[in-house]
C-alpha cells in the first residue's frame, strides 16, 4: 500500500514538470512567413524557441520604475481632483439654475395676478405704468425660459 501512494505521490510530482516542458519550434517556409509549432517539422530547418509563461501587463509594471509609478499616481489624483471640481461646478450651476427658475416663474405668477405693482424708486413708492409691467413680464418670461429648460450645451451657445 505504501509503495502505491509513493509512486502515485512521485508521479503527481514529476507530472507538471514534464509538461512544463514542452517544446516550441520556429521555421520559415518558402514564401518566407514564420511558423510556431509544438512539432518539428519534416523535411524543413527549424530552431527550438525558449517560452516563458507569464502577462505582459506584470512585466510592463515590473520594468516602470517607482518614480514613474508616482509620476503616473499623481497624473491621476490631478486627473480625479480636476473632476471632482468640475462635477462639483456642475452640481453648483444645476442649482442656481433651478433657483434662477423658481424666482423667475414667482414673479411671472406675481405680474399676472395683479393688476398693479408697486416698486420703490429712489425711496419712493410708485405703481409700474402697464408697458413696463409688459417689459418686466418680458424679461422675467426670457429668464424661465433660460432656466427652466433643459441646459444647453456649451457648443449650442
Amino acid at each position: 500500500m505504501n509503495k502505491k501512494i509513493l509512486t502515485l505521490t512521485l508521479l503527481l510530482a514529476v507530472v507538471p514538470g514534464v509538461s512544463m516542458s514542452a517544446s516550441v519550434y520556429k521555421w520559415t517556409d518558402e514564401n518566407g512567413v514564420t511558423h510556431f509549432g509544438d512539432r518539428q517539422p519534416t523535411g524543413k530547418q527549424s530552431e527550438r524557441v525558449n517560452v516563458r509563461s507569464g502577462t505582459a501587463t506584470k512585466a510592463a509594471s515590473n520594468k516602470a520604475s517607482p518614480q514613474e509609478r508616482l509620476g503616473d499616481m499623481q497624473k491621476e489624483q490631478e486627473n480625479e481632483a480636476v473632476a471632482g471640481r468640475e462635477a462639483a461646478e456642475q452640481e453648483a450651476r444645476k442649482k442656481q439654475r433651478a433657483a434662477n427658475c423658481e424666482t423667475a416663474r414667482s414673479n411671472l405668477e406675481i405680474i399676472d395676478s395683479n393688476a398693479r405693482i408697486r416698486v420703490q424708486d429712489n425711496g419712493e413708492q410708485r405703481y409700474l405704468k402697464p408697458q413696463e409691467i409688459a417689459d418686466q413680464r418680458q424679461k422675467f418670461q426670457e429668464i424661465a425660459d433660460e432656466n427652466c429648460g433643459p441646459e444647453k450645451t456649451q457648443a449650442a451657445q
